[in-house]
């Protein structure tokens, strides 16, 4: 059998002798184009791992004068929301012949270096930037910070398509936030709940769809409206936001809170604290993560289909690689409020209730 060189990297060349078959036929199998047998493309794709043969897709982008590979940015690793999203992309794109290349916001907890009530300067475009120079055909974003006019400006660098935040003009896939926070408030409010506090985290355009909700539910229940800003989303930060407002004498009987770590970090101080859950403090997440349902923790939480979301924004991203002018698309679904054991009437166990 013919085997490469090992003085030289294997080439398709080597891998079309290996198989006996044309090097545009090995071309056209990692490339994932018709016109190729499933059996041949086997054969190749055997052949190449044997000889150690990498296609190099840089070198192919520029032959074919279109970027193939695929950007992926993720605001914070440590939310399992982000690696439901992940794996959704990644399983949208196994089928195909496109390459993911991850990049990552530079604070562990999505906020960092972006001083200033909007953002500040730098956000996104320097996270982005990484990607863009990797020249890759399209970024995946979960989830943008900048302003919906920043967005536009940097989708004319690179196709974008925003996950969990609808950016008008700009592809979009998303869980209609405000259904959710809204199902979440009117479930406490339904078990007789009336000091209400939520929880959210710092302003960012385009993300705040979970506070207006909890703010209209309230005010339709005739109820003050009660907002809290954490520093940031994580547990770390949710601690921060719950000491004052668990301490104060006007201690709310629950929490509706803008996500699972946020609600998690709520938690650890009311327990800390000698309270209840959910007898003295009823408590309510966002995003449905496994942590939610671990069976010592129990938290309420809102679905947002964050794998789904993840396949949606890469049959996006592959719409876009293959139609650069196609409108935008704009494809919102409906999350629902999964209810454990986190929530109870005021006063009472949710044995009780």
């Amino acid at each position: 059998m013919t085997t490469a060189d090992p003085r030289r990297p294997a080439t398709q060349s080597d891998v079309a002798r290996a198989v006996g078959v044309s090097r545009t036929l090995v071309s056209f199998a990692f490339r994932g184009a018709p016109g190729v047998s499933e059996e041949t493309r086997r054969a190749i794709l055997e052949a190449a791992k044997r000889l150690g043969y990498r296609p190099n897709v840089a070198a192919a982008d520029l032959a074919r004068k279109r970027a193939s590979a695929v950007g992926l940015h993720l605001l914070d690793l440590r939310n399992e929301v982000y690696a439901d999203i992940f794996a959704g992309v990644r399983e949208a794109l196994a089928p195909t012949a496109h390459r993911i290349i991850l990049g990552v916001a530079r604070s562990s907890d999505g906020v960092g270096g972006r001083g200033g009530e909007h953002g500040g300067t730098g956000g996104d475009e320097a996270d982005l930037g990484p990607l863009i120079e990797a020249r890759v055909g399209v970024v995946i974003a979960a989830t943008l910070i900048d302003p919906d006019e920043r967005v536009r400006e940097l989708a004319l660098d690179v196709p974008i398509v925003s996950v969990a935040r609808r950016v008008e003009g700009v592809d979009s896939v998303y869980s209609d936030d405000a259904a959710g926070s809204r199902a979440a408030t009117e479930h406490l409010l339904a078990l007789g709940h009336t000091r209400i506090a939520h929880i959210t985290g710092p302003y960012h355009e385009g993300m705040h769809a979970r506070r207006r909700a909890f703010d209209a539910a309230m005010h339709d229940a005739g109820l003050p409206p009660r907002v809290v800003a954490a520093p940031g989303h994580s547990l770390a930060a949710g601690e921060e936001a719950a000491r004052a407002l668990l301490a104060g004498p006007e201690r709310p009987t629950a929490v509706v809170a803008h996500n699972d770590q946020l609600a998690l970090g709520v938690r650890e101080v009311a327990l800390g604290l000698g309270l209840r859950v959910p007898e003295d403090l009823s408590l309510t997440g966002y995003d449905d993560s496994r942590t939610a349902g671990l069976a010592g923790i129990g938290l309420t939480s809102v679905d947002l289909g964050a794998h789904a979301l993840g396949v949606a924004a890469g049959m996006a991203a592959l719409n876009r690689l293959a139609y650069p002018n196609a409108p935008a698309v704009d494809e919102c679904s409906l999350p629902r409020l999964v209810v454990r054991g986190s929530t109870a009437p005021p006063g009472r166990s949710s044995s009780d209730s």
